[in-house]
């Protein structure tokens, strides 16, 4: 099978030729695995093919004007969202800092500077997919269409919380304004992609390690009617839909099926109600799943063998009937030896074939 082909027949609860698989990780990690594989620092595609990813990310590049001053010390993008650099054990990171329109009225919220949706390159994204051959073509990615997170780059999580649990005319303006320009972009993406563009990517973070972050009222209410506008684009154009989603978030499963959504992302193994055998038993006929490999567990603190272990019981409990792909639960991050990086995709080579 091609990949677009093993993708498409995961999706659908058949059995591929292998277990399709994917490959997020941050810049540390991306940068050892290309040395190990003797690969220029810039080579993002032979590095892919070195680990048998079956899919590849399309966006529209942002090309308008500067929206927002620089502020030193940070980085400020598109939307106003600063980060500041924070050195850990095993590297660093960019961490979100100062949260511009935590307190902010409903005036400041509509003087807040967007991007507009005419200021993204779609000539990228359709060049993107000429060239993506016989890959999966994704679009959106983990963050696209959220809210929470999102929102709470600029306002605190916190606030977003508050906001939702009690329908603060600011907050709410915020998300509604953001998500109009993310629905424009998404939908241009995928014109641009037409035919070509095989999966659309969602997220929404719903869970904590031991339960819901939100009560399933408030998800009907808020979360699940802006969520449905984006399925609805995918449906619009032939496009089937993966939402990503962390943390304990299986009690919103149900919900997702009644939305169209095709596929889950993440599936952190630890959190409540998430470990594979109980979501492939509740849910694997009609959800297909994506991820499930932690970042948090073996490939992080365990030693090779540890890792093809856990690569081999995921695979075990997930493979039968189709409808799983293997990823790690989220970027594969600094304080993950190189050498159970590579075994896991190692592992998902020797153990994924059907």
């Amino acid at each position: 099978m091609t990949s677009r082909e093993r993708v498409h027949a995961a999706l659908r609860h058949e059995a591929p030729d292998r277990v399709p698989v994917n490959y997020i990780a941050n810049p540390e990690i991306d940068a050892r695995l290309k040395a190990h594989y003797g690969l220029a620092a810039i080579d993002d595609e032979g590095l892919r093919q070195a680990l048998g990813v079956d899919f590849r990310g399309v966006h529209a590049p942002y090309v308008g004007p500067k929206l927002h001053p620089d502020i030193p010390d940070r980085t400020v993008d598109i939307w106003g969202i600063r980060r500041r650099w924070v050195e850990h054990t095993a590297g660093g990171y960019w961490d979100y800092c100062d949260w511009p329109l935590a307190g902010a009225t409903l005036d400041e919220v509509e003087a807040w500077p967007l991007p507009s949706p005419d200021d993204f390159d779609y000539a990228a994204v359709a060049e993107a997919c000429r060239g993506a051959g016989d890959f999966c073509v994704v679009a959106g990615g983990g963050g696209t269409g959220d809210i929470i997170n999102s929102t709470g780059m600029l306002r605190t999580m916190e606030q977003v919380l508050v906001d939702l649990a009690t329908d603060a005319a600011a907050g709410l303006r915020l998300i509604d304004r953001r998500l109009a320009v993310v629905h424009e972009v998404t939908r241009r993406t995928l014109e641009a992609g037409r035919g070509r563009v095989d999966l659309l990517w969602l997220g929404e973070d719903l869970g904590t390690q031991r339960g819901p972050l939100i009560s399933l009222t408030l998800f009907r209410k808020h979360i699940r009617p802006r969520m449905q506008r984006f399925v609805d684009l995918g449906k619009a154009f032939g496009v089937p839909v993966m939402i990503h989603s962390c943390g304990s978030s299986s009690w919103a499963f149900d919900d997702f099926l009644e939305m169209g959504i095709a596929a889950v992302d993440t599936l952190q193994p630890e959190p409540k109600d998430m470990a594979p055998a109980y979501l492939k038993r509740r849910w694997g006929d009609r959800l297909a799943f994506h991820g499930m490999i932690s970042t948090a567990g073996p490939v992080a603190y365990g030693s090779v063998a540890d890792v093809v272990a856990n690569v081999r019981e995921t695979l075990r409990i997930m493979m039968p009937g189709g409808g799983y792909c293997l990823a790690p639960t989220h970027a594969l991050q600094s304080n993950s030896p190189t050498e159970n990086v590579v075994a896991m995709y190692d592992a998902a080579r020797e153990y994924g074939a059907y």
